[in-house]
């Protein structure tokens, strides 16, 4: 535990408190584009610590909330589908879809699986050979080199029978999108630490060269958290915007050469479907033509029927910023983790679960 009780030293926290409060003298606003990000800034009370003037938002940073009801749509149809396995992560069987979900899909017969890496869904896919496993790829960058390593390697061992239904999403293109949006105006951005540790820091780079706002790449521990804070504070109350990096053990600028070498060799970028947001364009990962043999989209007939919302459910707005789990009225009533209405209920890195298991500290 010394390492971690390193991040979590109370001293150093507080001087890092007492620094940002010091520079801190305008009103800003910051949003953080990861939900493990969220999840730790509630559970260990920084939005307690930070001055006032200090306003924290929650962007699109949970991939389990972000995948629209068109795609989940689809996911369960082929679960209802004779001779399909459907292998996914297990937070995704209980995301209510247009009409259905997951999980009601295999109570009432279909044959879908919890697995826990890509190798377990391999390890279905050979076991049941007269079947075919769809793998749900749900996920940012941080998942998709596995993803793209599990395709490489049903290639190489002859497994005919794997494919993989692509939502994968890229986060520096939907940041360009929450911001040519306007519908908040952000002083600064934390960028997610996993998502960073594959793809770098340059990435970023537009975001203070093209709107001039501050950014900086964070870690998950609290004194992780508070230093990127502090940078961003320093680079607006200095008026020098740049992508600074709070999580150097995790994250180098340049990235993963290895895990990017790999997604890259296995996908191509196409637009996405993002819930709340739309298409947007190039921010998704589909499987290259040289690998269309393993797009469950490419292979099998889907037809889902037209996708539509849960009356009263405003996840949509809340993964853009402009409202807070607080400001639905169905959230702690009608939607609970025991029984969600909507994706950002259901995900232990969505804001609603977050803002239920550890309540709403306020925007400061």
């Amino acid at each position: 535990m010394k390492f971690i009780d390193d991040y979590r030293d109370p001293k150093l926290g507080q001087r890092l408190i007492d620094r940002i409060q010091h520079l801190s003298t305008t009103p800003v606003r910051f949003m953080e584009f990861c939900g493990g990000h969220t999840v730790a800034i509630f559970r260990h009370g920084i939005r307690q610590l930070l001055p006032r003037t200090i306003e924290m938002l929650s962007g699109p940073g949970c991939p389990v909330c972000v995948t629209a009801n068109q795609d989940l749509d689809k996911a369960i149809a082929l679960a209802r589908q004779p001779g399909v396995i459907i292998a996914s992560f297990g937070d995704m069987l209980r995301v209510p879809g247009s009409h259905s979900s997951l999980q009601q899909a295999k109570a009432e017969g279909g044959d879908v699986r919890v697995v826990y890496s890509t190798q377990d869904a391999l390890a279905i896919a050979r076991e049941n050979p007269d079947k075919a496993l769809v793998f749900i790829g749900i996920g940012f960058e941080t998942t998709a080199p596995t993803i793209a390593a599990s395709i490489i390697q049903a290639e190489a061992e002859g497994i005919n029978n794997y494919y993989v239904l692509s939502f994968h999403k890229l986060c520096p293109p939907v940041m360009k999108a929450i911001l040519d949006l306007g519908e908040v105006s952000l002083s600064g951005i934390i960028c997610p630490g996993h998502v960073s540790a594959i793809i770098g820091s340059h990435p970023y780079d537009f975001i203070p060269q093209d709107y001039g706002i501050a950014c900086a790449v964070a870690g998950f521990e609290p004194l992780d958290i508070l230093l990127s804070i502090d940078m961003l504070i320093n680079q607006i109350e200095t008026e020098q915007y740049r992508v600074e990096i709070a999580y150097r053990r995790g994250v180098r600028p340049e990235g993963n050469h290895q895990a990017l070498k790999l997604m890259d060799s296995v996908f191509e970028t196409g637009d996405a479907n993002w819930r709340g947001i739309g298409i947007v364009p190039a921010s998704g990962l589909k499987l290259s033509q040289k690998y269309q043999r393993f797009d469950a989209e490419s292979n099998f007939a889907i037809d889902p029927g037209p996708a539509r919302e849960p009356a009263g459910c405003i996840c949509g707005s809340i993964l853009r910023g402009i409202s807070t789990p607080a400001d639905c009225r169905l959230f702690k009533n009608s939607c609970t983790p025991e029984d969600p209405v909507g994706p950002c209920m259901v995900s232990s890195e969505g804001a609603c679960a977050t803002y239920y298991h550890y309540g709403d500290t306020g925007g400061g």
